[in-house]
């Protein structure tokens, strides 16, 4: 499924006290780092996600893969594409990153998902529906801006 038909389900934003270079690293440690925990392989081959490991360059490129997701654009201190799909979802997680002052940077992160069919809205209401997602997306800015400034 093309990433531009994808349902737009929210965004998140973050100014970051650090130079985008220092965000853009930051951001591709926290990803490494955090859908390669032991949990997430196990999780994305019991969902049946299309990519189940770390795989491919770092930096990052077009074609790295995390479990449950793979890497579709790349546009490095600026913009990454991230995909996936599993049997109850498809999905893209898009972050974009910009100088806002000296010293200071916005990374905002877009969500678009489809849930196809009666599993998929019941997964999406337990992802979506519960505040789990929100929550996750939340973490996931607040340890990348950790880990930059």
């Amino acid at each position: 499924m093309q990433i531009a038909s994808l349902p737009y389900l929210d965004e998140h934003a973050t100014v970051i006290a650090a130079e985008t270079a220092d965000v853009w690293r930051g951001l591709a440690e926290t990803l490494d780092r955090s859908f390669s925990r032991p949990g997430m392989a196990g999780y994305t081959r019991l969902v049946g996600c299309a990519d189940c490991a770390a795989f491919g360059p770092r930096p990052l490129a077009e074609g790295s893969t995390f479990p449950g997701w793979r890497v579709a654009a790349v546009d490095p201190g600026r913009e990454l594409v991230l995909q996936g799909r599993h049997r109850f979802s498809s999905y893209a997680l898009i972050f974009r990153l910009e100088h806002v002052g000296p010293g200071r940077s916005r990374l905002r992160a877009e969500s678009r998902a489809a849930f196809p069919g009666l599993a998929g809205a019941l997964y999406r209401g337990l992802v979506i529906g519960t505040g789990g997602h929100v929550v996750g997306m939340r973490r996931l800015l607040s340890a990348v801006r950790s880990r930059s400034e």
